[in-house]
């Protein structure tokens, strides 16, 4: 089997006679492929669709392939990105490749290198264990990741608090060619108002009442790794412009300091909250902003990924077994069930803390729901309900059938084709399990 047979491809082209051609030749290849002639159309149907890649003229009847791309971007990071563009628009091409754009291919242009471009980028390794969550999003955001590793543009990830920005940030880190330097963390929430400056470009001895001597901030010692800022939004206005200078020169002088110095870091910042609105009320520069989301990673939240919650779970199992010196074989099947069932306001933080707890606590090799959720634990006397493996395994099924059936927007067959079984074999699943389509 090819590795592209299933691969659903988006094509936005205006052009009727281009667009035939290309859905021809990419039919005749085995891709399956949904056309829009507009980046209206588009924008409304690629969340349902769920593409594995976008092929897109960058001039489009009603907006242009940039704009396009920066609307669909945020919900769908890591998605893949190809641009057929004129000779004219090749610089906005390359533009769109450094805020993380796939690839381009300028007209005119030779369908076999075209073919070559899609088959590289719809392409899926599936030796490669997965670091950053086994959901669709979580994948094309990891995909992200790697495709914009050794480049220089700052990156700024968003998402509710503890759903692992800086682990994202970690990762990104760890697969670019800064990997040998530092990566230097700084939350700009915890730090002091008055101490922030300081902390983050140092100061000369006596810059200041204490000050005894010299003292090296985060951006300094960041040398040519990776400074990541978290809880950008935190900083004040005052800092906001000095980082903007920051960005926009590489250069930054200590507090007290005559000298300027070179800052070799890659920037990377991250926020929980909507830095939009905090520019539109005058509370974070609108200039500083655009600077810091050239490449924007949306993480969702764990109630909206819960294919990621088991190997998350496995994963800090294993983790604090090892560290607290405890056999701790797995979980109970009640306690998956209350975990799949579970909102988790605090993210993947929460569920990684909850874990802990459990198994420091656990006395038997099992981790039973109470010592996930002691909040829900029944009074002493009342017996534990506990439902058989089959009922737990049969919800799962049938959720994730649901999830199977939505992506596929209700067709038996397509979503019989992700889940990897025939169509009679999901339509008695569907029968067995009381799933409506």
């Amino acid at each position: 089997m090819r590795s592209h047979d299933r691969a659903r491809i988006g094509l936005i082209e205006d052009d009727p006679i281009m667009g035939e051609s290309i859905v021809q030749r990419l039919d005749l290849e085995g891709y399956r492929v949904d056309w829009w002639q507009s980046g209206r159309d588009a924008l409304r149907a690629v969340r349902e669709e769920a593409p594995d890649l976008l092929v897109c003229d960058v001039r489009l009847p009603d907006m242009n392939g940039e704009s396009l791309f920066n609307k669909i971007i945020p919900d769908t990071p890591g998605l893949p990105f190809l641009f057929i563009t004129g000779f004219a628009q090749v610089d906005q091409a390359v533009r769109l490749m450094r805020a993380g754009a796939a690839d381009y291919v300028a007209k005119p242009f030779a369908m076999a290198d075209f073919l070559a471009k899609v088959e590289a980028l719809v392409r899926r390794p599936t030796d490669r264990p997965r670091q950053l969550g086994v959901s669709p999003t979580m994948i094309r955001l990891e995909d992200l990741l790697r495709r914009v590793a050794d480049i220089d543009s700052t990156v700024l990830f968003t998402g509710e608090s503890g759903v692992g920005k800086e682990v994202a940030a970690r990762f990104l880190h760890a697969q670019s060619n800064r990997a040998a330097e530092p990566f230097m963390a700084v939350n700009c929430a915890a730090i002091p108002r008055e101490l922030l400056e300081s902390e983050l470009f140092g100061h000369e001895r006596g810059a200041f009442t204490g000050a005894a001597g010299r003292h090296l901030g985060y951006v300094e010692r960041a040398g040519g790794g990776i400074l990541f800022l978290d809880e950008i939004g935190e900083l004040p206005l005052s800092l906001q412009s000095k980082l903007l200078r920051l960005l926009e020169a590489r250069r930054f002088q200590r507090v007290g300091g005559e000298n300027e110095l070179i800052c070799s870091a890659r920037i990377v910042c991250a926020t929980n909250t909507d830095l939009q609105a905090a520019a539109a009320s005058g509370a974070f520069r609108q200039d500083l902003l655009f600077r810091i989301q050239v490449i924007e990673a949306v993480i969702p939240p764990l109630r909206d990924r819960r294919e990621d919650i088991g190997p998350l779970l496995e994963l800090f199992r294993a983790q604090f077994a090892t560290a607290f010196d405890r056999h701790i074989a797995g979980y109970q099947p009640r306690s998956i069930e209350a975990a799949m069932l579970h909102d988790w306001p605090g993210n993947v933080r929460e569920l990684r803390n909850r874990v802990e707890r459990a198994v420091a606590l656990a006395q038997a090799p099992w981790v039973s729901p109470d010592l996930l959720f002691p909040e829900r634990s029944a009074p002493s006397d009342a017996p534990a309900a506990f439902s058989p493996l089959a009922e737990v395994r049969e919800q799962i099924e049938r959720q994730h059938i649901r999830n199977a059936l939505k992506r596929a927007q209700g067709r038996v067959e397509d979503a019989a084709k992700l889940l990897g079984v025939s169509r009679s074999t999901l339509f008695d699943k569907m029968r067995r399990l009381k799933l409506d389509h």
